[in-house]
C-alpha cells in the first residue's frame, strides 16, 4: 500500500469527479473509497450547526436537502428526507416547488436526482470530490468495449443489461440504449426475472457481488452459470466460449465498505457474541452473504432492526454511519448491534459531505450564489430515464 502520507503526488490529472487520495492511516486491505482510520471524523465546529440553520431558514422552501442512510449525523440532521439512493431522487422528483436539491450523497446520486427532476430545479452536491468507487469501476468507454467483445462472440443479441442504481449517468444511459433496465438491492430479483424475459444472458453492471448473490442465492442458479468480466484484461479476461456458456456476466466491480467484510468476520463476531444474528447487505460478497442470518438492502437492515425483539444482538454488515445511528436508536430498547468488522471502516467519499461544505452549499444559494450544480446532459438523461422508467414499470 502506498504510504500517502510521505509520498510525493501522482503524476496524474483527476477529473473533477475523480477520488480523492486516501488519507493516513489507510487499511491496508482497504479499496479506494474506505478508511480505516480507528474512528469517524470528529464533529466539525458547534458554530457551523447554527449557521446551516439559518441560512436553510432563509431560503425557505426553495431549498429541499436529500440526506443519504451512509452520512454522517452532524449532515443527516439538516435532511428534509432520508433514504437510499433511489428513494431520494424520487422524493426530489415529488417537490417540484423546490428551486434547489441539495443532495448529501454521491455524485450518482445527485446525477439520478437531476434525471428525474424538471428542468426548472438545480440539483446540487456539496463537495464534487464525493464519488463512488463502485460507480467508477466502469465507464462508459470500458462498457462499450465490452459490448464489442460480447458482438464479437456472437452473443450481444442475447444478452439483456442490468445497471445497478449506483452506476453512473453514462452506465445507465448504456443500459437505456441497449433495452436494459436499471435496479436497487431491493428489487434486483425482480429486474432479472423480466431481464430473463427479454433475452438469454444478462451483463450486470457494475457490482459483481449483487449480481452473483442474486443469481445464485435468490434465482437458484450455479456459481458456474457466472463469469467476471475484467474490463483491465483483453477481451475481460474470458474466452468467447466462456461467455457462450455463461447465463450472468458479471462486471468487475464492487463496493469498497461491503467488499471488506469476510468469512472471517462472520465467525469472529460469532465466537465474540454468542446468539448474534449477522445481518449483511448483498453487496457483500458471496461467502459472507451465504455464511449470513439475513440479507437485504438498506431499507431491510432498518426494517429488520425495528421489528427485533428487545435484548437481541445483530453484527450489521453494512456502512459504520448507519451502523452507528442504528445503534444509537435501538439502545433503550436493549438492543445490542455492532459493526461486523473489528476494523472501523467508513465509505470515505460518503463522508466528504461534511457540515463546512454543507453550509458553505446553504449560505452561497441563501446569497444568489449557484454552485457545484449537477447537470446531466439531454441525450444521456432520455436514455438513463429510459432504462429508470423499466425499472419503475416491474411488476
Amino acid at each position: 500500500m502506498r504510504d500517502v502520507t510521505t509520498a510525493q503526488p501522482l503524476d496524474v490529472q483527476p477529473t473533477p469527479l475523480a477520488l480523492l487520495l486516501l488519507g493516513r492511516e489507510a487499511d491496508p486491505k482497504s479499496e479506494r473509497g474506505v478508511e480505516c482510520p480507528g474512528d469517524l471524523p470528529s464533529p466539525s465546529d458547534p458554530d457551523l450547526v447554527e449557521r446551516a440553520r439559518a441560512a436553510k431558514e432563509k431560503l425557505g422552501d426553495k431549498v429541499f436537502v436529500l440526506g443519504h442512510h451512509y452520512q454522517r449525523d452532524e449532515v443527516i440532521q439538516f435532511a428534509d428526507v432520508t433514504g437510499d439512493s433511489f428513494k431520494l431522487a424520487r422524493d426530489a422528483a415529488a417537490r417540484p416547488e423546490a428551486e434547489y436539491i441539495v443532495f448529501c450523497g454521491v455524485h450518482f446520486m445527485a446525477e439520478s436526482a437531476d434525471i428525474l427532476t424538471s428542468d426548472d430545479q438545480k440539483v446540487v452536491l456539496p463537495d464534487l470530490a464525493a464519488g463512488c468507487s463502485m460507480a467508477d469501476m466502469a465507464t462508459a468507454e470500458q462498457v462499450a468495449e465490452c459490448w464489442d467483445v460480447l458482438t464479437e462472440a456472437g452473443i450481444a443479441e442475447q444478452v439483456v443489461p442490468v445497471s445497478y442504481m449506483n452506476s453512473s449517468a453514462d452506465i445507465k444511459a448504456f443500459t437505456g440504449k441497449h433495452g436494459g433496465t436499471i435496479c436497487t438491492s431491493s428489487n434486483a430479483k425482480r429486474a432479472l426475472d423480466w431481464a430473463f424475459e427479454q433475452g438469454e444472458k444478462v451483463l450486470f453492471l457494475p457490482d459483481q457481488h449483487l449480481g452473483r448473490n442474486t443469481a445464485v442465492r435468490d434465482m437458484g442458479m450455479s456459481l458456474d452459470d457466472c463469469v467476471l468480466y475484467n474490463p483491465h484484461k483483453p477481451n475481460g479476461g474470458l474466452t468467447a466460449e466462456e461467455l457462450r456458456a455463461a447465463k450472468m456476466i458479471l462486471w468487475r466491480g464492487h463496493c469498497s465498505v461491503h467488499g471488506r467484510f469476510s468469512l472471517d468476520s462472520v465467525n469472529d463476531v460469532r465466537e465474540r457474541i454468542p446468539g448474534v444474528n449477522v445481518l449483511v447487505h448483498p453487496e457483500c460478497k458471496h461467502e459472507v452473504v451465504a455464511a449470513a442470518d439475513y440479507v437485504g438492502s438498506t431499507e431491510y437492515i432498518i426494517k429488520t432492526l425495528e421489528a427485533a425483539p428487545a435484548g437481541s444482538k445483530w453484527a450489521i454488515g453494512t456502512e459504520l454511519n448507519l451502523v452507528r445511528r442504528l445503534a444509537n436508536r435501538f439502545a433503550d430498547e436493549g438492543k445490542e448491534i455492532v459493526f461486523l468488522d473489528k476494523t472501523v471502516c467508513f465509505c470515505s467519499t460518503m463522508n466528504r459531505i461534511d457540515l463546512p461544505h454543507l453550509v458553505w452549499t446553504l449560505e452561497s444559494l441563501a446569497e444568489g450564489n449557484l454552485v457545484n450544480r449537477i447537470e446531466v446532459d439531454p441525450e444521456t438523461e432520455s436514455f438513463a430515464k429510459l432504462a429508470l422508467e423499466r425499472m419503475l414499470a416491474l411488476p
